[in-house]
């Protein structure tokens, strides 16, 4: 076990996990959702006292975005991103590989690494594995992504293996970049953890291949990367059922970039514990919010005279205090309130569902759970259809 964390399974219900989580920057419980800061900060004018409110225990950053603006370099002579954005719970930093590669028409791979073209303005950079993981020591982030390739979950089996093999390679010379720059004295922190990516598509023998080959390298953690990104729900389940009994369990597993609250409800009985995703502070800011039974549209005419929560009994700062026609009445008027009320309900209610995940394992009720939960989001749909 790395010296840098301590992962503890606590109970198992099933196949989902519940642990504690220990790091430099304090303790997690898991299941988690990490809230995504991606310039260090959530769009919708979300401070990091808010983050506190809403009971988020992890903010995850962007390696990316943060080193062509305003630059890892400036960051870390500020004293690092904790520092700097005013968060003293953990913060994961993404590699910044899913980004680039993104930019299709816009990079060049190559076995050293990634030329691209900056999306600010259009200066080229280049990217590998060296360079993504002093920009994140530079940072100082408590996690730090190995940088690799995303390639399309389409895509065929003859550009996705050699594709998996270099992301390996470069994991390699990840975790050789990482120990050289925890060593320095003048880093930010030295006890930044490592968490590999399993890609593959949806080759599942390519999948279980890489993860093998990544569990023997003893890393702090383990991502299920290459998902949610063209795939149906029914194949990404399928992948996850075939890779995550070949990850360690006594370390944590994250899937990337995932997801609806049914997609987290279904993976956490596959073994996952670590989520991200920007859905809750994107349909937030466009007056999509969540709830226990499904999600809700405040810009439709019908809550226009109900002053009633977003959800009743939810605890957060917008449901405490406002009603649905108020929070439609600002959507329609523009007003940044709004807004910020919606990303905050839709961030809460995140959270606040990981909580009840988390009891329901320790109660041995989670597959019981999953499927009320589940039943009620659906009807919900079915009748607004």
């Amino acid at each position: 076990m790395s010296q840098k964390a301590e992962y503890r399974l606590l109970k198992k219900s099933g196949c989902a996990k519940r642990a504690e989580f220990k790091t430099v920057h304090g303790r997690v419980q898991t299941p988690l959702f990490m809230n995504v800061a991606t310039v260090g900060a959530i769009k919708g004018a979300v401070s990091t006292d808010d983050l506190h409110s809403i009971g988020t225990q992890v903010a995850l950053a962007n390696t990316y975005h943060l080193h062509v603006r305003t630059g890892d370099e400036t960051i870390k002579q500020l004293g690092g991103l904790h520092k700097f954005m005013v968060w003293d719970r953990p913060i994961l930093t993404d590699s910044g590989g899913f980004q680039v590669f993104s930019l299709s028409g816009l990079r060049k791979i190559k076995e050293e690494g990634v030329t691209f073209r900056s999306h600010i303005d259009g200066h080229k950079i280049f990217m590998g594995p060296e360079e993504s993981m002093t920009i994140q020591s530079n940072l100082g982030s408590t996690i730090a992504m190995a940088f690799d390739e995303c390639p399309s979950s389409v895509a065929d089996r003859s550009y996705v293996q050699p594709s998996v093999d270099r992301t390996i390679r470069w994991l390699e010379r990840c975790r050789v970049k990482m120990d050289e720059l925890n060593a320095r004295e003048d880093t930010v922190n030295q006890k930044q953890m490592l968490f590999g990516i399993n890609q593959g598509a949806i080759f599942n023998d390519i999948r279980i291949d890489c993860a093998k080959r990544i569990s023997e390298m003893d890393l702090d953690g383990y991502a299920v990367g290459g998902l949610a990104v063209g795939e149906t729900a029914e194949q990404m389940y399928d992948v996850l059922d075939h890779v995550v009994p070949y990850l360690p369990e006594e370390k944590p597993t994250y899937l990337m970039g995932v997801g609806t609250p049914e997609n987290i409800l279904e993976a956490v009985d596959r073994g996952i514990d670590f989520f991200d995703c920007v859905y809750p502070s994107r349909n937030g800011r466009h007056g999509h919010v969540y709830t226990h039974k499904g999600k809700m549209n405040l810009f439709n005419k019908k809550w226009e005279m109900d002053m009633s929560p977003i959800e009743e009994g939810c605890g957060c700062p917008a449901c405490r205090t406002y009603s649905r026609a108020y929070i439609r009445h600002l959507l329609k008027a523009n007003e940044m309130l709004g807004m910020r009320l919606c990303v905050l309900h839709n961030l809460y209610f995140y959270n606040h569902l990981m909580e009840e995940i988390r009891t329901a394992i320790d109660e041995d009720r989670y597959a019981e759970f999953k499927r009320e939960t589940i039943d009620n989001m659906q009807e919900y749909n079915r009748q607004k259809k």
